[in-house]
């Protein structure tokens, strides 16, 4: 299995920290900016949500950089986690974000983001030849299984939003 198109080559432990690190930091910056439209959207709840997936990504995001040691991930994923096609793969798309949105909307964006993670760590795994990029992918793959895992369970949480959730019956204006 060769990697995602447009995904970064990894071509070293240090590549494969840096990229995994830049997807983590990626997904919190995304979350962190979704959170504040929320919060300009008069959607407290969906703020509150977005924060916690920013929490939950930073956390994994530091401890990639704690795993990587002495690799500088952040020096590093400047320059080879550059994804061709535009962003990586845990960046919610902010074109399907909507300032009605629900918190299952918002975990199912979340959930897309984690299984294009997993694929692309799948297919880093499956690539490599070095043992030592192998195993790391491997572990990443497991953690990233896992954090699909919660979003699925916490959508169970979460009934599907009526036809109708996106009426607004005072829907914003221009000031101009």
């Amino acid at each position: 299995m060769s990697q995602p198109t447009g995904a970064p080559e990894v071509s070293s432990l240090a590549d494969l920290f840096a990229v995994a690190f830049q997807i983590e930091a990626d997904a919190v910056e995304r979350y962190e900016v979704l959170a504040a439209q929320m919060e300009t959207h008069n959607n407290p709840d969906l703020a509150a949500i977005f924060r916690d997936l920013a929490r939950a990504e930073a956390i994994h995001r530091d401890e990639i950089r704690r795993l990587a040691g002495d690799i500088d991930v952040v020096s590093r994923a400047r320059e080879v986690a550059k994804w061709s096609r535009g962003e990586s793969p845990e960046e919610v798309d902010l074109g399907a974000a909507h300032y009605m949105m629900t918190p299952r909307h918002a975990l199912e964006l979340a959930l897309a983001g984690e299984q294009r993670a997993l694929a692309f760590f799948q297919a880093a795994a499956a690539s490599a030849s070095d043992p030592q990029i192998k195993r790391m992918a491997e572990e990443f793959v497991e953690e990233e299984a896992e954090h699909v895992n919660l979003v699925h369970r916490l959508l169970a949480k979460y009934p599907p939003p009526s036809p109708s959730w996106s009426e607004d019956p005072d829907p914003p204006s221009s000031q101009g």
